[in-house]
């Protein structure tokens, strides 16, 4: 094995989670636009963070503890948790 097989296995691996998480907020954006739920918008919002995060893990020759990287990751995640706390919450007059 070359010896850059693991560095290039894992920008491979990054650049199919970055794909993987455009696809998805895609998805979510599609589901927004049918039904105008803000948990899609948030979820669309949320996974291209994630996405935003692995393209700049890729090219970083660090590792992923630095701060600012693991900054969008924790508002991504934030983003999801204050999603679904959002939708679970009764509001007069709202389905």
């Amino acid at each position: 094995m070359p010896p850059d097989f693991d560095i290039l296995l894992n920008r491979f691996l990054l650049g199919a989670l970055v794909m993987a998480s455009a696809v998805a907020g895609a998805f979510f954006l599609r589901f927004w636009r049918r039904t105008r739920d803000r948990l899609f918008l948030i979820f669309a919002a949320a996974f291209w963070l994630l996405g935003c995060n692995w393209l700049l893990l890729a090219f970083v020759r660090t590792d992923e503890t630095r701060t600012w990287l693991y900054v969008l990751r924790l508002v991504a995640f934030c983003l999801i948790i204050y999603g679904i706390i959002d939708k679970n919450r009764q509001r007069p007059g709202r389905s």
